[in-house]
């Protein structure tokens, strides 16, 4: 990762080094707030793609606005696939900034945070030279960095993100005897499922408590958890358009309402498994390939799910769709 980075460095720059126009975020969000927020005039690789369709969680919206105007360190945190992250890359791609996610899963290391010493040729001979990790790369420029996954990120990783989490947070690169000053419009994010307690649900394997003395550096912790009934079924018309009719969206309202049941059932302790808003799009799509609501929704969601607790979803489907799944779909033992 850190080599990646490196050799693009000088591509990656932003024409723009500070902000240079404000955006109105009633106009620009839809958002009843009298507020205007720093922008770029212009892109560069590493703004993301505007996704036209997206709707914004009014909350969730502002503590990221905050953070990108204010240099807050902003954790976002709810179930999965509500669109934690996707919602900070929205936000910034409104703003012109540039935004580099970086998932802290167990193969993400100290080293490609920090960068390491790497052989490289240089007039024809070998020399070693340290070659930057993403994290002092994103730190010397106008970038929003992204941790995915806070809550499962390794130990020495955590220590590593803990030095830059103060607002005029320096890091120390003790091998080259050298401390990086942030950018002034360096901006941190995190998207985590738990709130830093660790995992009292089952859910979320692989995740962990976070220390308090970090958690108390994230100046504001939002929440993005489901949507309304009515907001999910927008967005699906508008992910999937061949349902936006009429009898189109009779059916997004069944496949919410089958979530909706799932979600619930998941909090009562009855199931184990959720369908998120990713899921029900999922299901929309392979609803429009298959031509099959009822085999959409085996493939989609019920095939990944505990064999024991089927009949229950095999019910919440027939209450939804007014009928039965064939049984052999339920009764796997059997067969």
């Amino acid at each position: 990762m850190s080599q990646g980075y490196e050799a693009t460095g000088a591509a990656a720059e932003h024409p723009l080094d500070t902000p240079d126009t404000t955006i109105s975020v009633r106009d620009t969000f839809g958002i009843d707030a009298d507020m205007d927020v720093p922008a770029f005039s212009q892109g560069s690789e590493h703004v993301p793609a505007i996704d036209p369709t997206y709707r914004f969680d009014r909350d969730t919206t502002l503590a990221i606005l905050a953070g990108f105007a204010h240099n807050r360190r902003v954790m976002i945190q709810g179930y999965h696939g509500t669109g934690k992250s996707t919602h900070i890359e929205q936000v910034a791609a409104r703003l012109n900034w540039p935004c580099v996610r970086v998932n802290l899963d167990s193969h993400i290391s100290r080293i490609d945070l920090i960068g390491k010493d790497a052989i490289v040729l240089r007039d024809g001979k070998q020399v070693t030279e340290f070659r930057e990790g993403i994290l002092p790369w994103a730190l010397k420029r106008p970038v929003a960095m992204v941790f995915d996954e806070y809550d499962a990120g390794r130990p020495d990783v955590m220590f590593v993100i803990q030095r830059v989490l103060e607002v005029d947070g320096k890091l120390t690169l003790l091998d080259q005897n050298k401390v990086i000053h942030p950018h002034s419009h360096f901006r941190l994010f995190a998207t985590s499922n738990t709130v830093g307690l660790g995992d009292t649900t089952g859910l979320y394997h692989g995740t962990q408590q976070i220390n308090q003395a970090q958690m108390d550096r994230w100046s504001v912790v939002a929440t993005l958890n489901y949507l309304s009934v009515e907001d999910e079924t927008n967005i699906i018309a508008a992910k999937v358009p061949d349902f936006d009719t009429p009898e189109g969206r009779s059916k997004i309202e069944a496949m919410v309402a089958l979530a909706n049941l799932t979600r619930h059932g998941f909090v009562a302790g009855d199931i184990s498994t959720v369908m998120s808003p990713r899921t029900v799009i999922t299901l929309a799509e392979n609803t429009k390939i298959f031509g099959d609501m009822s085999y959409a929704f085996r493939v989609t969601f019920l095939n990944r799910c505990d064999e024991v607790e089927r009949p229950i979803l095999a019910e919440y489907y027939q209450r939804c769709f007014g009928e039965e799944l064939p049984e052999e779909a339920i009764n796997v033992m059997v067969r």
